[in-house]
């Protein structure tokens, strides 16, 4: 039987482009045990993503692919209104070149996790979500989805036979309806080593999102992310691990979870 205080650590990484650099990987890789690798679509580049993926095969941190809609210019975080086939081969397209850099370094892609605007819209559009999956299945049944605590991609992800695991997020509020805060929303980013600790804690304790009008939305929690490309991502993530190991939890990467 696992642990039950065994819980997984990530960051988004590998969002470097060319020679413009985002966010310190390599001091995040000392404290996460996932990393979500930009496949070039919201930031990365082939290049970028073998010295991530050697990275993180060096540091024994477990690789997944973190696609998005083609974006660069916006980072990914702008909607785009695509079908569901659209959404299928973008994702499908992704993973395929994630995993084909990770064999170059003998490291292999074991999750999946959407990013941005994509992730966002998975989380109330069941279309969306459902394309997320089939894609995901279609490329490699063995696949972990990681996805977003009480949204639609991670009953989507269940509906389809993957292996789920829900993620809440270390520097961002909730709003009523479990999704993410808008980032112009008035405390929808936490900021402080402290802070965000104590935010996750809270919902750890809970098991449930915590919005910020304070209402509960009873969920299990299995991953928490840090976001890579914040100025305080690093004192964040060390920090958020002490705090965590402190409180008896065992930090494991997300095979050893789902």
């Amino acid at each position: 039987m696992l642990n039950e205080k065994r819980i997984n650590l990530n960051a988004d990484l590998g969002e470097s482009f060319g020679p413009w650099v985002m966010g310190d990987d390599a001091a995040l890789l000392d404290v996460v045990a996932s990393a979500n690798l930009a496949c070039g679509f919201h930031a990365g580049d082939p290049e970028v993503m073998r010295r991530t993926v050697a990275a993180c095969v060096a540091k024994g941190v477990s690789i997944g692919a973190h696609p998005s809609y083609a974006d660069l210019q916006g980072f990914g975080r702008r909607a785009l209104k695509l079908s569901a086939a659209e959404i299928e081969n973008l994702v499908a397209y992704q993973v395929g070149a994630l995993a084909g850099i990770a064999a170059l370094e003998g490291g292999q892609v074991s999750h999946v996790k959407p990013h941005g605007a994509l992730n966002n819209q998975s989380c109330v559009d069941a279309g969306i979500a459902a394309a997320i999956a089939r894609a995901v299945k279609a490329v490699d049944p063995q696949l972990i989805l990681l996805a977003p605590a009480a949204s639609a991609l991670l009953l989507a992800g269940r509906d389809a036979g993957l292996r789920v695991v829900e993620e809440i997020f270390a520097d961002r509020a909730y709003q009523d309806d479990g999704q993410l805060a808008l980032r112009a929303t008035p405390g929808a980013m936490v900021h402080g080593a402290a802070a965000c600790a104590a935010h996750v804690q809270a919902m750890l304790a809970e098991q449930a999102l915590i919005a910020l009008s304070g209402r509960r939305i009873p969920t299990a929690i299995g991953s928490i992310c840090v976001h890579g490309d914040g100025a305080e991502a690093v004192t964040v993530a060390h920090h958020l691990r002490q705090v965590l190991e402190s409180a008896g939890w065992t930090i494991a990467p997300l095979p050893a979870l789902a």
